[in-house]
């Protein structure tokens, strides 16, 4: 059956990578997707590398299944075909600065008079409202400020960013969430909303434990490596020829641990009786078992905690991840067809469901690829109107 969202349309006026990555999700479960982009140049995402035969990966990733238009939104005619799509569709996803689409004449507040049912999402590194709301925003600024970069890197090092781009897309992940929850309001009032998601707000939300802990106790959290703030051993560890993830902190793992490396003993020793006492006495508890771990290699590790029911993991590089046969299994890495590249290999989408389930179609589009059909099959424009537009540097 088709997706889920099949039947909703969704206009994105997203760039680069939260807007677009929000309306990808939403592509992802069926919708109807069209991406509005300025003539000539598009995207900006269409100049970032790597590119195959020219065409970026970056962009490539996350629009697939998109329809793109080009609108000239500085010309007073361009700002009409856009206010006239607005009337045809459920959902605008918009990543401007705060009061962008309000000069353009595009802001919620107008929209809505010619679309009530509109739900109209704004993603912005700031928000809408509040002292900073102006300010420009890159995901490393959003991760800065909401106190993601605080708590993650080695102690004692300096701080680092998350290694992919948690800032834009955490944003876009509670932004396509909260647009889905205005749909279904929609279902019983009748009436859209303006959702105001900021990139900052998302990395706050995301840091909850982070802010619990010093909510608890008035600790500033710092950063920890790759081990848990409360659970003892549950982190990663370097093998002969590798590292593993090793999870053994609630009481019965741990003794099942000790036993499958011939320690008992640390079973006995004080200091590691409990997981409190695992995790206050870490400096201590750290060196013993980096010099157990890497006494085998990686593959030699995980065959046996597994077999002991010892929850462990590979630490799995890139390649790895796409070639597990889990990944696999899961539809995790898609295949899409595309006119000059043929076929290209994206991440698959998360979202399993058992009906209507979501699948992912087409690649990418070309700047502009479904200008004319949008135009004709929306807004019933004639071929002659479509020439005079073009002309005129509008489409």
């Amino acid at each position: 059956m088709p997706g889920p969202l099949k039947g909703y349309r969704v206009l994105s006026f997203g760039r680069v990578l939260a807007g677009p990555y929000a309306a990808m999700l939403l592509c992802d479960m069926g919708a109807e997707v069209i991406k509005v982009e300025e003539p000539t140049k598009g995207d900006p995402a269409r100049n970032n590398g790597p590119f195959i035969n020219g065409i970026s990966s970056y962009f490539f990733s996350v629009n697939r299944g998109k329809k793109s238009i080009t609108l000239n939104l500085r010309h007073e005619e361009g700002k009409e075909i856009a206010r006239r799509l607005i009337r045809s569709v459920d959902v605008l996803i918009e990543n401007f600065r705060p009061g962008v689409m309000d000069r353009l004449g595009l802001g919620y507040h107008a929209v809505r008079e010619i679309n009530p049912r509109l739900v109209f999402a704004s993603i912005s590194g700031f928000g809408q409202t509040g002292p900073y709301a102006h300010r420009p925003a890159y995901d490393m600024v959003a991760q800065g400020m909401g106190g993601t970069v605080s708590i993650t890197g080695e102690p004692g090092r300096p701080p680092v960013r998350v290694g992919y781009s948690i800032g834009d897309m955490g944003a876009a992940l509670f932004a396509s969430n909260a647009i889905l929850a205005a749909l279904l309001e929609r279902e019983r009032s009748g009436q859209g909303q303006w959702i105001d998601v900021a990139m900052v707000d998302s990395q706050v939300a995301l840091c909850e434990n982070a802010l619990a802990r010093y909510f608890a106790n008035g600790q500033v959290p710092r950063p920890l490596g790759s081990r848990h703030p409360l659970n003892t051993p549950f982190q990663v560890f370097p093998a002969r020829d590798g590292y593993i993830v090793l999870i053994a902190s609630q009481e019965a793992d741990w003794e099942r641990f000790c036993r499958l490396v011939n320690r008992p003993d640390l079973l006995e020793d004080h200091r590691f009786r409990t997981r409190e006492g695992r995790t206050q006495n870490h400096a201590e508890l750290e060196p013993i078992l980096v010099e157990i771990l890497r006494s085998r290699t990686a593959a030699q590790w995980l065959h046996d905690m597994e077999a002991a029911g010892i929850i462990c993991s590979p630490v799995n590089d890139i390649q790895q991840v796409v070639e597990d046969q889990q990944i696999r299994s899961r539809g995790m890495i898609a295949e899409v067809q595309h006119p000059k590249l043929g076929s290209v290999k994206v991440a698959g989408t998360p979202f399993k469901l058992s009906r209507t389930s979501c699948s992912i179609e087409k690649g990418a589009p070309d700047l502009g690829q479904h200008t004319e059909d949008i135009l004709k099959g929306l807004l019933g424009a004639t071929q002659e109107e479509i020439k005079r537009l073009r002309e005129k540097g509008v489409v």
